[in-house]
């Protein structure tokens, strides 16, 4: 696709390409998880919580479409933050997977224990800063391991709130330029 068609897509075309590999990236996940045995750590739960809050933002943004340069940027920002998180906790993950194994933290209780007495707060607080369980290295893929590929595949899903924020830009940059044309 050229960069002259990327530029004209619309707020609904981004929002379901970036829906659809959010689809995908769940798809992967639930596949490991239920057809390859892989049990997702509570880092790896909270990358698919960034995963599953972008493609709610898509959904929306791709039902409403709005034409409007404020709310396409309402949007763009909203899916980038939760794009950003998700990248966040990859890259966390993937620093947890790096430290030498007498610096990993111990395991501590799972995740449904943790939601059960403690406060969320709490919960967040405690998963990421990781645990035993997270820094095990279970499954690798062409030397990367899985939160790798959940980084890469982030960084390609930026691709999507990018490409919305770009159009919002665009369509204030030429609605200021028309606005200062002589009459």
């Amino acid at each position: 696709m050229s960069g002259t068609r990327l530029q004209r897509l619309s707020v609904r075309q981004w929002s379901l390409a970036g829906l659809a590999f959010c689809a995908l990236m769940m798809a992967v996940a639930l596949g490991l998880e239920h057809i390859g045995g892989l049990e997702p750590c509570p880092l790896c739960i909270f990358q698919r919580v960034a995963v599953l809050a972008a493609a709610a933002v898509f959904a929306v943004a791709a039902i409403h479409n709005p034409h409007g340069r404020i709310g396409a940027a309402l949007y763009g920002g909203l899916s980038l933050a939760a794009v950003l998180g998700g990248i966040g906790v990859a890259w966390r993950h993937l620093w947890l997977q790096s430290l030498p194994p007498d610096q990993v933290p111990s395991c501590g209780p799972g995740l449904d224990y943790m939601m059960d007495i403690l406060p969320m707060r709490d919960v967040v607080a405690m998963v990421l800063s990781g645990s035993g369980e997270c820094a095990e290295i279970d499954f690798l893929l062409l030397g990367i391991s899985l939160p790798g590929w959940t980084l890469i595949g982030f960084v390609v899903l930026s691709l999507a709130p990018l490409g919305i924020l770009l159009g919002a830009f665009r369509q204030c940059r030429s609605s200021l330029n028309g606005s200062h044309r002589p009459a």
